[in-house]
């Protein structure tokens, strides 16, 4: 039997809350509606993904000394990954809230993560990060790390494949200074602007992005195509759905796990995309797929489509 690759995570897991307003939303008001909470975090669940691939995943993150704490764990043990996190007693778990009208658009979104800055960096300093990394076949990180963090990451991980992914358009900047040393980085349109202050069209995005030092890159458009590009050239798929949010975390992580397994980033791209679509379908940020249902949801992806660039 052939050993798993390994992947050290390193970067967000914490509480997600997702509130839904139920009819009109009247501002500065107590509207009805419904509220979601799971954990989740871009790196945490591209990592669940690629485990589910076959993959042997460890995660570096830290959270507070609360009962939200003992949630994420739990949901850590609960997806099969070595948990390296560190525990801060007098701080809070880090949390994402984000709240939504009747037609799917956000209102407003409060982000508790100040405990990533303050601490995430020193972690990466511990023997037993170092050591983590050194037996790691790659390292899979988010840009919830502060930038001076990523740059030390990916000095550890040298000779090492590092995938990186933007996490949201505020964080996507952190992600500039380490471009040229990523294997590969997955963002969404308005990421990859925030990231190198790049156009929106497809080729200006894989052009400018090529341009910051960036060898590979997939990026996501809500309802558009999927744009990928490499040393071969840039492509595109369009999916059958919608890739955002936590979906594209699923596209994420099982496209990494494919490439890990040998597959070239347009084959790997089809995966994740298939993996995305069962995302979507279940409502889940990392579906419970099976190889059987991943390869129905592969024969629906379309063949990828090349894209001429400048």
């Amino acid at each position: 039997m052939m050993k798993s690759p390994t992947v050290l995570a390193v970067g967000g897991a914490y509480i997600e809350r997702r509130g839904h307003v139920l009819g009109a939303f009247v501002p500065a008001a107590s509207s009805p509606g419904t509220m979601r909470e799971e954990v989740g975090g871009a790196v945490f669940n591209a990592l669940r993904c690629a485990v589910r691939r076959g993959v042997s995943g460890s995660l570096l993150s830290v959270r507070g000394g609360d009962v939200l704490a003992d949630v994420v764990a739990r949901a850590v043990a609960a997806a099969g990954i070595a948990d390296l996190s560190v525990v801060f007693l007098d701080r809070t778990t880090p949390s994402n809230t984000t709240i939504f009208d009747g037609d799917g658009a956000l209102i407003a979104g409060l982000a508790d993560m100040a405990l990533y800055d303050l601490a995430l960096a020193k972690q990466i300093r511990r023997a037993k990060v170092r050591e983590a990394i050194s037996t790691a076949d790659a390292v899979l990180c988010d840009a919830n790390l502060p930038s001076a963090a990523l740059e030390r990451l990916v000095t550890l991980a040298a000779g090492k494949p590092v995938f990186g992914l933007a996490a949201s358009p505020d964080k996507a900047a952190r992600l500039a200074p380490v471009l040229g040393s990523l294997a590969l980085a997955f963002m969404d349109r308005r990421e990859a602007i925030a990231a190198v202050g790049i156009d929106a069209a497809e080729q200006d995005i894989a052009d400018g992005l090529r341009r910051a030092g960036l060898k590979s890159g997939v990026v996501t458009a809500d309802d558009g195509p999927v744009l990928g590009f490499d040393e071969a050239g840039a492509f595109s798929i369009l999916p059958p759905k919608k890739v955002a949010d936590g979906a594209a975390d699923a596209l994420a992580g099982a496209t990494v796990a494919a490439l890990l397994r040998g597959l070239t980033l347009r084959a790997a791209m089809r995966e994740g995309v298939a993996a995305a679509m069962l995302a979507i379908e279940s409502a889940e940020r990392v579906p419970a797929f099976t190889a059987a249902t991943l390869a129905e949801a592969l024969a629906l992806v379309p063949e990828t489509q090349e894209i001429g660039m400048r």
